[in-house]
């Protein structure tokens, strides 16, 4: 029994490092190298394209709140620019 078990772990164990090797070079050659490449690139992509959609829809959002907080037109920062709100009381 003990002899059998250990041929058997000893199998399993040069299976796993068969693979690993396998992995390994197939990840070093120059198609696993540009594949590793590409999918950096496209998971550079993606993660660009979330961070600005998650940006414009706070900014959405805190536009919303503004309106909301702001319900007549501010005063121009410029003295010769005049809002609906001045052009009424003249």
């Amino acid at each position: 029994m003990s002899r059998g078990l250990w041929f058997v772990a000893g199998a399993g164990a040069g299976v796993y490092a068969m693979v690993r090797g396998r992995r390994a070079a197939e990840a070093l050659s120059a198609d696993g190298l540009r594949d590793r490449a590409g999918a950096l690139a496209l998971g550079a992509r993606m993660f660009r394209d979330e961070v600005a959609q998650g940006r414009a829809e706070a900014e959405d959002q805190l536009r919303q709140r503004l309106a909301a907080a702001r319900p007549r037109e501010i005063d121009s920062p410029h003295p010769t620019e005049r809002t609906t709100e001045q052009e009424g009381t003249s």
